[in-house]
């Protein structure tokens, strides 16, 4: 049972995360913010995890420290999830296209969190979504699941699009990142024997 849950409380916000590694993509997402909430409703169908996502955060001040802070907890449930380590495939990239937006994502379960992003956005907001709180959302994220991950927009024109792909393209190679290697289920996929720094 690979499952996570992460409450996380401070002044900004109130959080409450659960997921299931090997579920079939179903979710229940709500941040306050509709823009967030499509995409990490995507992140969880196209990765097959399960994810429940509730958050209320001082969306008075700005998105933020909500954005920030559900992708804390998301990456702290996902490194709980995955225990040991044990049997995952640990590496994977994927070509993500969405129209006329083509997205790189490669990753690696490592236990070694480090985060490079690459995409240029056109406009400063999605609707009334900050376009710099994608990369914010990443940072969180990969930080906290113990993660290194590289995520590069190689061309696109839609700032819908643009962010879309990089959700997408992290769903698709989480989902064959966490998958369990039948060939190595009992096995740690590292020389050192461990996975965590």
């Amino acid at each position: 049972m690979r499952k996570g849950a992460v409450k996380r409380k401070t002044k900004e916000t109130d959080i409450d995360v659960a997921i299931d590694l090997d579920g079939t993509g179903c979710s229940q997402i709500a941040t306050g913010i509709g823009f967030l909430d499509h995409m990490l409703d995507l992140l969880a169908r196209h990765s097959r995890i399960d994810m429940t996502i509730k958050a209320v955060g001082d969306l008075h001040i700005d998105q933020h420290h909500t954005t920030e802070d559900v992708g804390i907890a998301l990456g702290q449930a996902v490194k709980q999830a995955l225990g040991d380590m044990k049997g995952i495939t640990r590496y994977a990239d994927v070509h993500l296209p969405m129209d006329e937006t083509l997205s790189r994502v490669a990753l690696d379960i490592s236990g070694r969190p480090f985060l490079v992003f690459k995409a240029t956005f056109g406009r400063e907001k999605v609707g009334n979504f900050d376009t710099e709180l994608v990369r914010e959302w990443f940072q969180a994220f990969a930080m906290n699941a113990g993660i290194t991950l590289h995520v590069e927009t190689l061309y696109g024109a839609n700032d819908h699009h643009i962010a879309e792909s990089c959700f997408k393209g992290l769903a698709r190679a989480l989902r064959a990142a966490v998958a369990i290697d039948p060939r190595a289920k009992d096995e740690v996929p590292s020389t050192k024997g461990s996975l965590g720094g």
